[in-house]
């Protein structure tokens, strides 16, 4: 059996992954402890991310002809990928609290909604807060002027009643 043909299903699993993706960083585990990467795989995997370590050569021939495809500049040393079909910051935004943590562990670049970032753009995205906390923000954003007209109302109404 050729080696291609060991590989091909290798290269359609990760073309299957990015398929529909939000986003995909990449990121340099090196220098991880089992006990960091495990909880790193906890917080993704509840975040809906998949975080898989695959060969570079891999990951190059599944990219090729994708939005994806200027990841592959980054491509060199111990690469692993994060994939989310939903959330696109959480990826770079669990990825980037790790790499604080764990000072050989860092971003390589991403992918987030057709753009390509690098490192230094990577890391502002993993500053976006994420759907729900920018939706709770407008809404409380939205009902404080509401509150405060409903008060002043309020105050008028009972300014009548006792004249």
């Amino acid at each position: 059996m050729a080696k291609v043909e060991l590989k091909q299903p290798i290269v359609e699993e990760i073309k299957e992954l990015l398929d529909g993706a939000a986003s995909a960083v990449l990121v340099e585990y090196r220098g991880i402890t089992v006990e960091d990467d495990t909880k790193l795989r906890k917080e993704l995997r509840e975040a809906d991310v998949i975080y898989k370590v695959y060969k570079n050569t891999m990951i190059r021939f599944a990219v090729q002809g994708t939005e994806f495809e200027p990841l592959t500049a980054d491509l060199e040393g111990p690469t692993a990928i994060a994939v989310s079909k939903d959330d696109a910051t959480a990826p770079a935004r669990i990825l980037a609290k790790y790499a604080k943590a764990v000072k050989p562990f860092e971003l390589k670049s991403g992918v987030v909604e057709g753009t390509y970032y690098d490192r230094d753009g990577i890391k502002v995205i993993a500053t976006i807060p994420s759907r729900e906390e920018l939706l709770s923000k407008l809404l409380g954003s939205l009902q404080s002027p509401m509150a405060n007209f409903a008060r002043v109302i309020n105050q008028i109404a009972e300014a009548k009643e006792e004249a």
